[in-house]
């Protein structure tokens, strides 16, 4: 068997495993093992191994879950990263910056951050509250609105200079 066919089978397993077990019929399963072994429980005398049965069960199952529910997370954060990239990379205004940011270190991270963080200031300012750009856009449209405010002001003092 090639490393290709191992890879699939896991990968169908692994996905299968993952919808099985957020279903409602698997919820159903574990509260009937649970009632089961409740109810066994004067069958047994509530015996160590008795005890030992629901520990054991739930612990591997516990410790194979954190692997599955992790190595679902992981597909589904490297498909949304995939669509927010091409979303970023197909509209013309957005900047091509923020494609695969996510291996990025976190001060990297928080640089953007506090561009964001600019860039929301900058916005809060702007009287059209659906208008989105880049930083760099948002920068230079907010220079060029002082710049036109500077200008309608100082022809304002000249005119009123006139009078």
């Amino acid at each position: 068997m090639s490393k290709e066919n191992k890879i699939g089978l896991f990968e169908s397993f692994s996905n299968a495993a993952t919808r099985f077990t957020g279903s409602s019929p698997a919820f159903i399963l574990a509260a009937a093992i649970v009632v089961a072994w409740a109810v066994s429980g004067p069958i047994f005398n509530y015996s160590e191994t008795w005890q030992l049965v629901i520990n054991t069960g739930t612990t591997i199952i516990t410790f194979l879950m954190v692997f599955l529910i992790q190595k679902a997370q992981n597909k589904d954060s490297k498909a949304i990263q995939l669509k927010l990239n091409e979303l970023i990379a197909a509209h013309e205004k957005a900047s091509n910056r923020m494609v695969d940011i996510e291996d990025l270190t976190e001060e990297e991270l928080d640089q953007f951050h506090q561009f964001y963080v600019a860039l929301a200031q900058l916005a809060k300012n702007e009287s059209d509250i659906h208008q989105s750009h880049s930083i760099d856009v948002a920068k230079k449209l907010h220079r060029r609105k002082v710049m036109k405010i500077a200008q309608a002001l100082s022809d304002e003092m000249k005119s009123s200079k006139d009078c």
